[in-house]
Order: C-alpha cells, then structure tokens, then sequence
C-alpha cells in the first residue's frame, strides 16, 4: 500500500465528475479536472528532473493552480514547501538558502529579486499569478496529463513548513506522508465530513489550516469548495446560502459579527463553524452564538502536529477549551524543567505524541532532540491544563511565542530590528488581547538618552524589513524594562501594563 498523501486523498479523482472547487468568477473544476491539471505539471516537474525528496518552494498568490501544484508536488515525489505571501526578500532568501528547493514558483512580480537570490543559491524560478497564469502554467500546459503518481512509504516528507524560532532562526518542520493523511482522516471522522459538505475557503494556502485541515480534509471526503481568494465578510455570509462548513481563524468571526446581516436565517443552511490558529475569546465564543445560533467549534493544533486537540462535534463546546485529545493521540500535562507528569487542572508544558506529530526540523538534528522527551513525546511550548472532565485549556505559551490573525510571530526576531534603530536602546515585544487578531504585536521601546525618534519612525523602518503580520501595531516609549534579580524582562508584566490598550477596538 501506497503512503502517497495525493492517492490516499484523490485515489480515482481521475474519473471523478463531482465539482471539487468553485472559484471566485463563478466558473468549477471538478475532480477529475483538478486530477488532470495536478498531472500536467507533475509531469511538467519531472520533466525538469524532480522526484523524490526534492523541494519545491512555492511563494504564489492563492490559485487553484497553486492548489494543483501542491498536488502535483506529491505526486512526483517530491516535498512541498509553501511561503507566505508577505514575507520580504531578506526573509525569503533564508528559507531558499536553508532548503535548496529545485523548482521555486513566485508571483511574476517577485521574480527578478527571486531570480537574483536563487543565483547564489541555486534553483530554478518560474512564476503564477493570483489567476493561475504564469510560466509554470505556460509550460505544463502541453505536457501529459496522465501521470503515474510515485510510491512513497508512511515515513517519506511530504512538506516542510517553517516556524519561526525565539532566536530569529526559523526551523522547517518536516511532515511525513503518514503525518497528512492520518491528521486529514481523523478530521474527517470527528467533524462528520461527507461529500455532500460545501467548504467557505477564505483561508491563505500557505500554511497547515488552508492547505493540510481545510484542504486535505475536503480532498479526503470528496466534498466541494466555494474557493475564495481573500476574506470578505459579505459574500461568505452570502456564500453560506449553499454553504455548510466554514474554517477560519478567529478575527474572521470578529469581522462577521459586524455585520448586521448575520442571524440565523443567514446560517442556517451551515452545520459547523471552526476556528483555530489563535486563540478564540470566549466573548467572540459567546456572541457567534447569540447572533448566529450556532457554536463555534475551536480546535487545537499547531505546525509540528497538525490538529491535536478538538472539541466535539456533538455535545458542549466550552468557551475557552480547545476540547479532547484527537483519537489516537496522547496528550500530557508535563513540569517544563523536569517532565514529570502534572495532574488535572495543574498548568504546564503541553506534551503530545501520535501519528500526527512530525519527523523533526529540517537539518537541525540538535534541535530535534532537545524537543522530544526521551518516550517519545513532542515539547509543545505551550501551557495548559486538563480538567477534571479531560478536556484542554491553553494558558499561555512558553518562549513568548505571539499568535496575531492565526500566525505565529517570534519577539526575537522583531526585537533585533528595533534594536538596530537609531535612538533606541533596547526593545521588548509582546502579544496583548485584540479583539480582530486574538494578540496584537506590541513593543515597549526604551530610548536611547537625548534620542527623539517616536512610533512612526520605528514602524516606517520595519514596514520594509517585517512581513506586515510582524509589523507591531503600537510602539510605546517606556523608561525602563522590568526585569528580575537575574536581569531577565519580565514580559508578564509588560502584558499586564498593556493589556487593554486595545480595548477600544473591541
């Protein structure tokens, strides 16, 4: 039995007439359509030499053609290597120098910059635009689209997805094909996803909530997708007439309930709502409830794991939980100094382990191992606690990791840019409570003595060096930083100062 992720989710997709996807000009692709387009441009690839292990970076606007190229990727064999959109060419230039990819796709307007870093080193450039059209559409065009998909074992990478790192060093978690399928199979159990679903997709496709949960999960039930390219509230809330499944991070249930188009008869036609990727108030919880008569369902997971944690599809969502271990997944409660097991509702590191949970960081063999305990279970950095009736809460997050609009942000890195501002001193960035975002990246700033510079001074020098996800929303000037005896900021109580220094946008 094949591993491949492509055959475990589209097995005959080939002879497949069910519509797969509708896009935004009202035109569908059906399965058998997307079969056909996947198996030109993997035959496109090896065509030019790629096959097993080796990777393709794809930094494109959201298409189905990029969908397709996900597609294609893993069936010639190779590993998938999505980038966000944002990122600025010094950032992507690591990512480019840490994985070689062989074949590297961008939006035409990025290939120049991109043509000039893969020079030093190495790679091939081709381009795809927010339509699909480019040179890799131009030149898979002509190519088979009968294409024997390649046999890969449960243990082969599918994909390499960065995460940032506390140092500024991003770390590529290696997903195997076994990882995909059993997170994308399992969801499609607890979440009762049949082919009569219809998926709102207003996600981006470059990280695991778009393209592994929303994606493979639809591709596994051989369900439909009205395929969105950006987030509109108004024509999702239309959208949700014939619609029975939306996925999204919480800011889009924010940005929902201010329209005064929501209610239940704009929903009824929906059986289940997902958040993830952030943390969902159990305000926005509450509210979506009142206006809309439905529960949202949140869950939890993360990049290395794929989706750990879910609360039911049938009985009690509880405000404020992210549910129950997944089947086949264990989870613990761990003292973060020694591992030692905590019992119910003691906070603590989040450990879990499972078929889910990926196969390392890329080239970074130390790293990898200071992550896992020695049985096996993966240091999630994150803290929380079961309760008495096993389900899980999130408290917090170890390493001050920030997660704004569903992505992840590392102070680190942001910090290192302030820094090197003329007339500052030292900097420390925090998340605080945000009603859009879950967290709102903020920076308290110490100024160098006789220094002027202010708050739009320090966000116009990182607007070009920080994706906009990482750009702070405020910069505030504080005397000093607090810290303890050992000279460490204590950023508990820089949260705490600020805390509700957003509450206005709520």
């Amino acid at each position: 039995m094949t591993w491949n992720l492509y055959d475990r989710l589209l097995a005959s997709a080939g002879t497949d007439p069910a519509i797969c996807i509708e896009k935004d000009d009202g035109s569908t692709l059906s399965y058998a359509e997307l079969a056909a387009l996947s198996g030109r441009f993997a035959s496109f690839l090896a065509s030019i030499g790629i096959g097993p292990d080796h990777r393709v970076a794809c930094k494109a606007e959201k298409s189905v053609e990029a969908v397709a190229l996900y597609l294609a990727t893993l069936r010639a064999g190779a590993v998938y290597l999505p980038l966000n959109t944002a990122y600025r060419p010094a950032e992507t230039e690591y990512f480019i120098r840490d994985a070689q990819p062989t074949l590297i796709v961008c939006d035409p307007k990025e290939a120049a910059a991109l043509r000039a870093i893969t020079a030093k080193a190495g790679g091939r450039v081709e381009t795809l635009d927010s339509n699909g059209e480019g040179s890799l559409a131009d030149a898979a065009a002509p190519c088979p689209a009968e294409f024997s998909t390649v046999a890969r074992a449960k243990d082969d990478l599918a994909a390499i997805l960065y995460t940032s790192g506390t140092t500024g060093r991003s770390k590529g978690a290696m997903l195997t094909h076994g990882n995909l399928v059993s997170n994308a199979l399992t969801l499609i159990e607890e979440w009762r996803y049949t082919s009569h679903d219809v998926l709102i997709h207003a996600l981006p496709i470059f990280h695991i909530h778009g393209l592994f949960v929303a994606g493979n999960v639809t591709f596994a039930a051989r369900a439909r997708m009205i395929f969105m390219q950006k987030f509109e509230a108004e024509r999702i809330l239309t959208a949700m007439a014939r619609a029975t499944v939306l996925m999204g991070v919480p800011t889009f249930y924010v940005r929902l309930l201010q329209s005064p188009n929501l209610s239940p008869a704009a929903t009824a036609h929906m059986r289940l709502f997902v958040a993830g990727s952030a943390p969902l108030l159990a305000e926005t919880h509450r509210a979506w409830k009142e206006r809309s008569g439905h529960e949202i369902l949140e869950r939890y997971g993360m990049t290395e794991t794929g989706m750990i944690t879910s609360n039911p599809y049938e009985g009690p969502r509880i405000p404020g939980s992210v549910g129950r271990p997944l089947p086949g997944v264990a989870l613990r409660i761990a003292d973060p100094e020694t591992g030692a097991p905590l019992g119910a509702d003691e906070v603590g590191m989040i450990e879990v382990k499972g078929p889910n949970v990926f196969a390392g960081y890329w080239r970074m063999p130390e790293k990898t191992a200071a992550e896992f305990r020695a049985d096996g279970f993966f240091i999630t950095g994150d803290l929380g606690k079961i309760g008495a009736d096993g389900t899980v809460q999130i408290v917090g997050r170890g390493k001050d990791l920030i997660i704004s609009g569903g992505f992840n942000v590392y102070p680190k890195e942001i910090e290192t840019e302030i820094d090197a501002i003329a007339g500052v001193a030292e900097s420390a960035v925090i998340g605080v409570p945000h009603a859009d975002f879950g967290e709102g990246v903020t920076a308290a700033v110490v100024r160098t003595p006789g220094a002027s510079v202010d708050e739009r001074a320090i966000l116009t020098a990182l607007a070009e060096r920080l994706a906009k996800f990482k750009q702070p929303k405020r910069v505030i000037f504080v005397d000093q930083l607090p810290r303890n005896t050992m000279g460490k900021v204590q950023k508990n109580l820089l949260r705490d100062r600020f805390a509700d220094i957003y509450q206005a946008k709520t």
